[in-house]
């Protein structure tokens, strides 16, 4: 199985005393959108990804990404709720966030009632859910996890959404993963969630541990659409 450790590391970084001071300024989500850029763009220009996109797969592909995705935001989720109870995590848990029910009704409607029993993590998918577990009530850990995810489902996940109606006539009821309805105008809620994530109390220790587990995280996602990537190739 592979695990985090197994996953590419970046370079370790040199002791840089003005460009810790410099840090210490800025807000952790600015940290987190400049210091996993690199690890970004790889996941988004996965062949997987380019190729779901640009209509050259089938419906089954997406079916087995939601398959997929399902066990990781289960994951997420559980520790969501572990965080919620935490003094320091209370702030950063939304509701209109959760995917899980979303999730489940698209397989639902595009597996039929027994989309359960095919839902078996790949193992790049089980490492990926390992890790977000591993941080357990931590909140440094979860927001990393839910940063990378839940922001880019209100981002780019938006555009994915409207690109499987179009090329794979997936109907509204299959791509509800991609719906908020709690949240009819998401750039207001992005930055309120920003704002809650700028305003923990963290260390820079702390802050730079969050940064690596984000990129961390987008290593899982590369690992994951790989996975895929293997069993989905375009017509």
């Amino acid at each position: 199985m592979t695990t985090t450790q197994d996953l590419p590391a970046a370079a370790p970084r040199a002791h840089d005393p003005a460009a810790e001071a410099a840090a210490a300024a800025t807000p952790l989500s600015l940290l987190l959108r400049e210091g996993t850029r690199p690890e970004h763009e790889a996941a988004e220009g996965s062949s997987f990804v380019e190729d779901l996109l640009g209509g050259r797969l089938t419906t089954a592909a997406y079916v087995d990404l939601a398959l997929q995705l399902h066990a990781v935001y289960v994951a997420l989720e559980e520790v969501g709720e572990l965080v919620r109870r935490t003094p320091a995590g209370a702030g950063v848990v939304f509701d209109e966030l959760s995917r899980v029910p979303a999730i489940e009704a698209d397989l639902a409607h595009l597996a039929g009632p027994g989309w359960r029993e095919r839902a078996v993590p790949l193992p790049a998918t089980a490492a990926y859910a390992a890790a977000i577990r591993a941080g357990g009530a931590d909140v440094g850990p979860y927001v990393a996890h839910a940063y990378t995810r839940y922001l880019g489902d209100l981002s780019g996940g938006q555009v994915i959404g409207r690109m499987v109606q179009r090329h794979y006539a997936v109907a509204d009821e299959g791509v509800g993963f991609y719906a908020f309805p709690a949240i009819p105008k998401p750039k207001p809620f992005k930055d309120l969630y920003r704002a809650r994530v700028d305003a923990l109390d963290l260390t820079e220790a702390e802050r730079a541990a969050v940064v690596d587990e984000a990129r961390a995280a987008f290593r899982h996602n590369r690992a994951l659409f790989a996975a895929l990537a293997e069993a989905h190739r375009p017509a």
